[in-house]
């Protein structure tokens, strides 16, 4: 295996989530690929063998918990186990796109914390890091007990929208929850912040109440960390528009895009989609409005950072 980083310790794996990101990421690092395979049993149980020697290696898996999620999360936690069993020194997991992580508290009676049940199945398989990317909520960080690295969408997707050079823009948090992200790019772009107002009366189905700050004229730039059916995003682009501002475009973190998010995009008021390659787009969800980021220069430098046990705060800038 040609190691063109210099330290042979240090193997990088990937699965089935989104393997062309780990390629990229494995190419910015500067290491081969770790030869592994993932078959199935005829019913459908995951089969995993590692194939080549890493014993006493710092090992990092890249893997997105993305959809189909239940497949991605058992492929992820077979692979620890092999790690584990086949002696590496230390097994880091890097998912750009943490799943269950919208439940991350009891928001009613008799409901799961998915987010916690997750970071416990990882940790008790075998982990001992994790880096991972624009968390739906920053407390998911404190139901692991094992060191987390928390990295950011904002700085990629500000850089974009700097180069753009857009006039009279206001960035805007499609509900309450998402200020502070929204407050991260708007400093990025020294621009104004908006609030839409919006309740959620069942999972996936939004209402629009209305709009807290000044649009009128402005260029909105709609910022959330997952779109998911594009339900908020689309109403929110949409009242955007209807309430005087002169163009929407929306950006997000992790593209999840199920169901009828696509149609409902391309039948909005919203210019231009970005998004980032936390998640593998198939080729029929890559509409002309869709513009896609890498995070794998982000997610290389952190990987050679925590091997050379460097700080990784640099990156949040």
């Amino acid at each position: 295996m040609s190691n063109r980083y210099g330290d042979s310790n240090l193997k990088i794996f990937t699965l089935n989530s989104n393997p062309a990101l780990a390629q990229e990421i494995a190419e910015i690092v500067g290491v081969d690929l770790g030869k592994s395979s993932v078959t199935r049993f005829s019913d459908g149980e995951i089969q995993i063998n590692i194939e080549e020697s890493i014993r006493g290696c710092d090992v990092y898996i890249i893997q997105s918990t993305s959809g189909p999620v239940n497949e991605h999360l058992m492929e992820l936690l077979i692979m620890i186990d092999a790690l584990k069993r086949a002696s590496a020194k230390t097994i880091n997991l890097v998912i750009p796109y943490y799943g269950y992580a919208r439940q991350d508290r009891k928001a009613r009676a008799r409901e799961p914390i998915t987010a916690k049940l997750v970071a416990n199945l990882i940790e008790t398989a075998g982990s001992t890091r994790v880096i991972t990317l624009d968390l739906h909520a920053p407390q998911i960080q404190g139901f692991f007990d094992i060191p987390i690295d928390h990295l950011m969408g904002v700085p990629i997707l500000g850089e974009y929208f700097l180069g753009k050079k857009l006039d009279d823009i206001v960035i805007v948090s499609p509900d309450h929850g998402g200020v502070t992200r929204a407050r991260k790019l708007a400093d990025k772009l020294k621009a104004p912040i908006a609030i839409i107002d919006k309740r959620r009366p069942r999972p996936n189905v939004v209402e629009v109440m209305n709009i807290v700050g000044n649009i009128e004229g402005k260029t909105a730039i709609l910022i959330d960390d997952i779109i998911d059916t594009a339900g908020t995003i689309t109403l929110a682009a949409n009242a955007l528009v209807e309430n005087g501002a002169k163009e929407v475009y929306a950006c997000c973190t992790h593209p999840v895009l199920s169901g009828p998010a696509i149609e409902r995009i391309q039948n909005s008021k919203i210019k231009e989609l970005v998004v980032t390659n936390s998640i593998a787009l198939p080729e029929e969800k890559r509409i002309d409005k869709l513009v896609e980021l890498s995070v794998a220069p982000l997610m290389g430098e952190a990987i050679i950072r925590v091997h050379e046990k460097q700080s990784v705060s640099l990156l949040f800038d």
